[in-house]
């Protein structure tokens, strides 16, 4: 990786007062203060279209088929920007432009805005999503996620724990018949996924992968599940990816709906997969998904 050559200072973004009794924070890796610059970027570009008539124009299609936003395009053009600013080779992946080739052995998988239909019904639930890594999903080292409407940023580093603003990120144990749930239902989900939300006590849903793993990941869900039909309207890696080194340095993990462990998959675009991610694995292996069609 070359050497970054950003305007930005990444220090004071990140430090925080320290409060007795928590895990120290790590120091930064050089990774993660990119991620981050690119991610107040983003945020920056999001806040500046969040008014503007065109914000939800279709301008091309994306790499997989899907309609690309103008707020989606604006948003990877400003990445590309970035990076170039830092100095760094590192290949992109984005599930509107594809896959630009840049040189390097890392790959940054990013979804510029996860939850597009939240922003465009003016729910106040979408991210920036972005993964550092190679290969597949279990090859992914760094991932931060940077919630558009609060400012809140999440981060991890393979075995540097998972991080929320420079607080630890931390499963919580399952508590049997005390379960929260987020699922996504509609006229898509399949019958396992709906049978998958009569096991909690409590079931959420807010359009929005990258926060509803997180929510799992700080201990405020016990598992978020995702299985639509047919295949092609599951999720892709850049959906994914970021949330899951981060669930996977809080203590969770991360399989799809028929229970089998997602990490060999690719980091691309043109391949979807349903998602069970979990915060407990005794709670994951009670639920026995699939056995539930």
């Amino acid at each position: 990786m070359r050497q970054g050559g950003g305007t930005h200072d990444p220090g004071t973004v990140f430090r925080r007062t320290p409060v007795p009794g928590l895990v120290a924070m790590p120091s930064l890796r050089p990774e993660i203060e990119i991620l981050h610059r690119v991610s107040v970027a983003v945020h920056r570009v999001f806040r500046d279209a969040a008014t503007s008539p065109h914000r939800g124009d279709f301008v091309a299609m994306g790499a997989d088929g899907s309609p690309t936003e103008q707020i989606d395009r604006l948003a990877e053009s400003e990445i590309l920007k970035v990076l170039d600013a830092e100095g760094v080779d590192w290949n992109l992946i984005s599930e509107e432009i594809g896959h630009v080739a840049r040189g390097g052995s890392l790959t940054l998988v990013v979804d510029p805005i996860d939850g597009s239909h939240n922003v465009f019904r003016n729910l106040p639930y979408s991210t920036v999503s972005l993964a550092l890594g190679s290969k597949d999903l279990a090859g992914v080292e760094f991932g931060l996620v940077r919630d558009l409407n609060l400012g809140t940023t999440y981060w991890a580093s393979r075995g540097e724990g998972a991080w929320r603003d420079g607080r630890p990120l931390r499963v919580r144990p399952w508590v049997a018949r005390g379960e929260v749930l987020f699922v996504n239902l509609g006229t898509h989900a399949t019958e396992r996924a709906v049978r998958f939300a009569r096991k909690g006590r409590r079931v959420r849903s807010i359009g929005c992968a990258s926060l509803e793993m997180l929510a799992v990941a700080g201990g405020s869900a016990d598992a978020y599940f995702f299985e639509n039909a047919p295949e092609n309207r599951n999720l892709r890696a850049t959906d994914i990816a970021a949330s899951y080194r981060i669930l996977a340095e809080a203590g969770g993990g991360v399989w799809d709906a028929s229970g089998r462990d997602v990490g060999a998959f690719p980091l691309t675009v043109d391949q979807r997969s349903s998602v069970f991610a979990w915060g407990d694995r005794a709670f994951a292996e009670s639920v026995g998904v699939g056995e539930l069609r």
